[in-house]
Formats: C-alpha cells, sequence, structure tokens
C-alpha cells in the first residue's frame, strides 16, 4: 500500500501500512538521531493505532539502539537469555548451522513477570538469504473475534504464567537445582487476567500465550487446557496478521500488551543475527 495514511501532524513522519489493523512501515525518520518529545509523542500513538511498527535500513549503533528504545520506558535486563557483551539490555540472539531458531511459538514477550514488556525493539544484523520473517497478530482482533459464549467464559478469569521452557534449557545447560531454585524465587509463577485491558488505549485483549502460559485459575485442568488450545489458536487465523520480511538493519518495534509475534525457523542452517532492547511495562488488569 504505497499511499500516505497518517502524518501525525510531522512532516517527515509517514506510516504505510500492511494490514487494515497490525503492522505499519514508518518512513522518513533516522533512529540515529534524537528525537523531539513531538516525534516520540507520534511514533508511541503510532504504536497503539498499528500495535507494531517497521523501520527500514537503519544502520545504527548499540547506543543508539538503546536510547531509542529510552524514548519509551525503562529497559529490562533479562535473566536468562544471553546478552551483548558489555550491554545486559541488549539481548543477542542468534542462530545458525549449530543452533535453530527456537522462537516459533505464538507469544508475548515474558508475560512470567509480574510486570510483563511494553514493548520490544529487534533489530537485524544479519538475515538469511531467504525466510526468517516473522509475524505479528492483533489480539484485540482475537479477543474480538470470541464467541460470546467464550468471551463469557473467560470474564474475569485469570491465568498463570510461568518461564518454564527457560527452566528446561537451564537444565539441558547443567544448571543446578539450587541454581535453578534462585530463579523460582526471583521469578515466581504470576497470575495475569485471560482478558486484559490495555493500560493506554482502555481496549481489551486476549493475553494468554502457548509460550509461557500453564493454566487458567480455579478451572478444571481438562476445560482449562481445551479453552487455552482455543485461545492460543486465535492468534494463528491471518485475518488477525501481518508478516515481516527482514533486511539487513531493518527494525521492529511491537507493543507486547496487545499483539503477540512468531519468529518463522524455516532457514536452517543460515545465520540469523537479531538483537533485541525491550521497555519495562505494568502489571496486566
Amino acid at each position: 500500500m504505497n499511499q500516505l495514511v497518517r502524518s501525525l501532524e510531522i512532516e517527515s513522519l509517514t506510516l504505510l501500512p500492511m494490514t487494515p489493523t497490525i503492522g505499519a512501515e514508518v518512513e522518513g525518520l533516522d533512529l540515529s538521531r534524537p528525537l523531539d518529545a513531538s516525534t516520540v509523542a507520534a511514533l508511541r500513538q503510532a504504536l497503539l493505532d498499528w500495535k507494531v511498527l517497521f523501520f527500514r535500513d537503519q544502520d545504527i549503533t548499540t547506543e543508539q539502539h538503546l536510547a531509542f528504545a529510552g524514548n519509551f520506558g525503562a529497559l529490562e535486563v533479562h535473566p536468562f537469555a544471553p546478552h551483548k557483551p558489555g550491554y545486559p539490555e541488549v539481548l543477542a540472539i542468534t542462530h545458525d548451522d549449530k543452533s535453530k531458531g527456537r522462537e516459533n511459538t505464538w507469544h508475548s514477550d515474558v508475560t512470567w513477570r509480574v510486570e510483563p514488556s511494553l514493548g520490544s525493539i529487534l533489530r537485524a544484523l544479519e538475515i538469511p538469504p531467504v525466510g526468517g520473517d516473522t509475524l505479528f497478530a492483533d489480539m484485540y482482533a482475537a479477543y474480538d473475534g470470541l464467541k460470546d459464549e467464550v468471551k463469557e467464559r473467560i470474564e474475569g478469569r485469570q491465568a498463570v504464567h510461568d518461564f518454564a521452557h527457560f527452566r528446561i534449557a537451564m537444565r539441558k545447560r547443567g544448571a543446578t537445582e539450587a541454581e535453578i531454585e534462585a530463579f523460582n524465587e526471583q521469578y515466581p509463577m504470576v497470575e495475569h487476567p485471560v482478558v486484559r485491558t490495555h493500560p493506554e488505549t482502555g481496549r481489551k485483549c486476549l493475553y494468554v500465550n502457548a509460550a509461557f502460559t500453564q493454566h487458567i485459575v480455579d478451572m478444571d485442568e481438562h476445560d482449562s487446557r481445551s479453552l487455552l488450545r482455543h485461545l492460543y489458536a486465535q492468534a494463528a487465523i491471518p485475518e488477525y496478521q501481518c508478516r515481516f520480511r527482514w533486511e539487513k538493519n531493518s527494525i521492529a518495534f511491537w507493543d507486547n500488551r496487545a499483539s503477540q509475534h512468531y519468529a518463522a525457523s524455516d532457514y536452517f542452517p543460515a545465520v540469523r543475527r537479531m538483537e533485541r532492547v525491550t521497555v519495562i511495562g505494568d502489571r496486566p488488569y
């Protein structure tokens, strides 16, 4: 869609939507430069409108990556994933012939935290010759599309979230049970609403994901498992999605409160090297 859709009252900022509800490419912005308050406000509004923003040809330094993310809040340090040496806030995500991609599950980042992230900002440093796209799903649309009887079943319900697959990975790497227990104490399982109200838009969105949600509180195990399978499947509906084809120095900035994402792991054994910075959010309600 090569047409001007919204300038947000900033002459140099053009948004090119990828679908009717989710995903917009931002043109005319150089993220290596400091952003003024009006540009930051416009980008924040654009993020709320489109759930994920994309930027091309951003040959920026790590410091500039961090500075851009810092416009939107404090930055988190991921306790499990590898970080870039000297930069604890920067996740280093590399896959090659020795490490197949593992992010090919629909999820929202770090929902096992008491205060999951506001958003994540991912930059492509090296991409495979083909493949390695990331898909994003609009979780407002996922909720809106549910049948009324399903909405009634999940209204007011809470679900438990846990870092279970990180725990498995730690054991494979040889972590002791004492080390794992220390993480369990620091990051205990948390309960979040199955349907979250977005703190800035006030809209309801589906807030369970296949990577971190364990079960629905006070529900029979079989019923919980069956209902969660149905809810997880909503992210896979194409009408709720956009798909981004990476190029070197492309950046994606997504709202973890209103979207889920899926990194297609179809490029093995090629190299896909990314860096991610994440903005701390608040407790869902």
